[in-house]
């Protein structure tokens, strides 16, 4: 008889298995009573189809910021354009990471540097939101803004320049 009860129980698993299938179900468990002492307890899942939508997502928000250092230029009319790339100027303050950025502490607040105004190292440039966390931006040496390469609101991603201080 325990031969019996084992062929009838692989059988039930691979209906629960079916069943699963063909209900587009990721888990299934069933409590089976065959006396008082004896039972048998299935739980049959599968992972459920890996769709990787998401991840191109914040693939084509990261090269927005490439484009966007030549409209932050035309708003600093008074900087300096040789069309270098402003991440090898050696005054270039580099994101140390992938986030948003904000000029200014809130909303109707004023900016944390302009254009030509004198800062000291450790002031605040910006904040780049990164996972819901403000990550306040420090100058890493003293001098004077030159240009902002970025603006209000825009999506930045690692390495990519911010600010320009000499």
């Amino acid at each position: 008889m325990p031969k019996n009860t084992h062929d009838a129980d692989v059988a039930f698993i691979r209906a629960l298995a079916e069943l699963l299938n063909e209900n587009d179900l990721t888990e299934l468990q069933v409590k089976r009573d065959y006396a008082e002492s004896d039972s048998l307890n299935v739980r049959v899942s599968r992972k459920p189809p890996q769709q990787v939508v998401a991840a191109p997502a914040p693939a084509h928000v990261v090269p927005a910021p490439v484009a966007n250092p030549a409209p932050a230029a035309v708003a600093n009319p008074g900087a300096s354009d040789s069309g270098e790339d402003p991440a090898a100027h050696p005054g270039a303050v580099t994101s140390p990471m992938v986030g948003t950025v904000y000029m200014q502490a809130e909303p109707g607040a004023p900016a944390f540097i302009t254009v030509g105004a004198s800062i000291s190292e450790g002031d605040t440039l910006l904040i780049v939101e990164a996972m819901k966390t403000m990550n306040h931006i420090p100058a890493p040496r003293g001098g004077t803004v030159k240009r902002i390469l970025v603006g209000d609101g825009d999506a930045v991603e690692f390495g990519a320049p911010l600010v320009i201080i000499e």
